[in-house]
């Protein structure tokens, strides 16, 4: 849920950036960092669920298989890593998802150096559109 949320912002954002450069491929573009956040997302989450394995003490293995549909067992609130490895399993997946799509959006579509400042301008732009798109002419 909050990774779908995250997503949104993150297509709106990339979206917008393109529409001040005045970028042709805008689609293109727009599926491509959808797709790269997606996958970038799946490897994050994959990488905590062995985390998670880990931690409970399972033997990661030849003849393990890191099942995603078995998320029974992965309850980390009473075993080794507490309330801490969901919350990070929960958000990290999103941050660094978010993090590979703002290198790609500096360094391919604005073409500046990688700055903090660089990384994430156009971040309070997206808000305050989306904030104005509520509002009525009336």
């Amino acid at each position: 849920m909050i990774g779908g949320v995250i997503m949104i912002l993150t297509a709106i954002w990339v979206y917008q950036t393109l529409i001040q450069v005045k970028n042709r491929n805008l689609l293109w573009w727009v599926a491509g960092t959808a797709v790269l956040f997606f996958t970038t997302e799946f490897l994050v989450e994959l990488f905590c669920i062995e985390i998670i394995d880990a931690l409970n003490g399972k033997d990661i293995g030849g003849e393990y298989d890191p099942s995603l549909t078995d998320v029974g067992d992965r309850k980390t609130q009473e075993g080794a890593g507490g309330f801490f490895m969901p919350v990070v399993c929960e958000l990290f997946p999103s941050v660094a998802s978010v993090l590979v799509v703002a290198l790609v959006r500096t360094q391919f579509i604005t073409k500046q150096s990688l700055t903090p400042v660089n990384l994430f301008s156009g971040i309070k732009e997206v808000f305050v559109s989306i904030k104005n798109s509520f509002k009525t002419n009336d």
